[in-house]
């Protein structure tokens, strides 16, 4: 079996709608990769994500706003003769997307991308106290590239 690159857009929103975290990775001001998984939303090309005002995360995206997002499923592991090791492999699907964070600031645009985030995981619709919304930061990734990976399907 072969990597195979994958550009069809279905297919890669397919991995990506798939998922339930992703793992984000910037560079920080020493020029340091920091990686850390996220829960996210995704709709119409752009990745919804959200958390604390402050923190590594936050300081590092304001001062380099330039991200790679991860995303990875259907993980399987397979071998073609149990007894040799280098038979053994893992099959998957797997996206990375690039793009600028871009921090939403106005409380509806930040309900829309909590709604987007919710959507990922429940059908329910859902509503946000003000204190809430003030508390939180949400930003989006409009990707601007993307490179799909499969293996073994």
């Amino acid at each position: 079996m072969r990597t195979r690159t994958s550009t069809d857009k279905k297919e890669i929103e397919g991995v990506i709608l798939k998922c339930q975290w992703c793992h984000v990775a910037m560079v920080d001001k020493e020029g340091k990769p920091y990686v850390i998984p996220m829960n996210f939303g995704y709709r119409d090309g752009t990745i919804f994500l959200h958390g604390s005002h402050s923190g590594k995360k936050i300081d590092i995206l304001q001062n380099n706003p330039e991200v790679c997002i991860n995303f990875s499923a259907d993980h399987l592991l397979h071998f073609q003769n149990e007894q040799v090791a280098c038979s053994w492999s893992m099959k998957y699907r797997s996206v990375l997307c690039y793009g600028q964070v871009e921090f939403i600031a106005e409380p509806e645009a930040k309900t829309q991308a909590l709604d987007i985030i919710m959507s990922q995981f429940s059908g329910n619709r859902f509503k946000y106290n003000p204190p809430s919304l003030r508390e939180v930061s949400v930003f989006c990734v409009k990707v601007k590239r993307y490179e799909g990976r499969i293996f073994g399907y």
